[in-house]
């Protein structure tokens, strides 16, 4: 299987790291021109200077796509996408009596509501040209709410509630509509959580964060962290020609953490 982007125009949101970094060179490596973004202007240009050799073209789009006035700047900058892939996200624990209104809407604006305007906004015009892929980045968290971050669990699962909703609403259109649900992914965020340990043990940044997992998300099946670039070969695949029949899907690699045979 030989997948290829060539004169795709492909939109990575959050791709400065992580996740949304490792997909944007992933569609590069296969040819796509990628609109890199992020909040700071620094984390954007250090971004686009590590991705310099890796193949297509990349440039830069600084802005915080949580919100509806710097969405509409990349609008107007950048009016069209063949590939829009929802990779802003945010997390963390918080319990959730002691979650406020202000952090319930934070994590519903970043994680929901800049994903639903991407697609707002671009999809018509790959309705209208007859082809398209729109990616939300989820979690296994939709699936398996953390009780310690419920805020969380809930604007990933409405992000699945989007994805197939708006398949559905383009069936037929050539658009399909996926959801992508990452479990415990070996991040920059992550090996910066794990980084006291490292130090303390002696052991490799990989085994401390295998121990993580098994002591942590017990039931999954590959016993460790999945890295960053598979996370980003599932986003890359589902994004492809090959992928055409795939669409209203949540497709999990999420190492068998979700204990489920569906």
């Amino acid at each position: 299987m030989h997948i290829q982007f060539n004169g795709r125009r492909v939109l990575v949101t959050g791709s400065t790291g992580g996740i949304g970094f490792a997909t944007a060179r992933g569609f590069l490596a296969a040819g796509a021109q990628v609109v890199v973004n992020g909040r700071s202007e620094a984390g954007v240009a250090a971004a686009l200077a590590q991705l310099q050799d890796a193949g297509g073209r990349a440039t830069g789009f600084v802005g915080d796509l949580a919100t509806a006035a710097d969405s509409a700047r990349l609008f107007a900058a950048h009016p069209d996408f063949d590939i829009v892939v929802n990779n802003l996200g945010i997390f963390g624990p918080q319990d959730f009596f002691d979650t406020p209104d202000s952090e319930w809407e934070r994590f519903f604006q970043t994680n929901v509501m800049s994903g639903v305007r991407m697609a707002r906004h671009y999809a018509p015009g790959m309705v209208a040209r007859g082809w398209g892929r729109i990616v939300f980045i989820s979690s296994e968290s939709a699936l398996n709410i953390p009780a310690d971050m419920v805020h969380y669990g809930f604007s990933k699962t409405a992000q699945l509630a989007v994805s197939r909703g708006l398949a559905k609403r383009l069936a037929g259109t050539g658009v399909t509509v996926n959801a992508v649900l990452p479990g415990p992914t070996l991040s920059e965020g992550v090996a910066e959580m794990l980084k006291g340990e490292v130090e303390r043990s002696g052991q490799s940044l990989e085994q401390v964060a295998a121990d993580f997992v098994v002591a942590h998300r017990g039931s999954s099946i590959i016993r460790r962290a999945a890295s960053v670039d598979e996370v980003a070969n599932m986003v890359v695949y589902v994004s492809s020609e090959q992928a055409s029949a795939t669409t209203g899907a949540a497709l999990r690699v999420d190492g068998g953490v979700v204990d489920s045979i569906v």
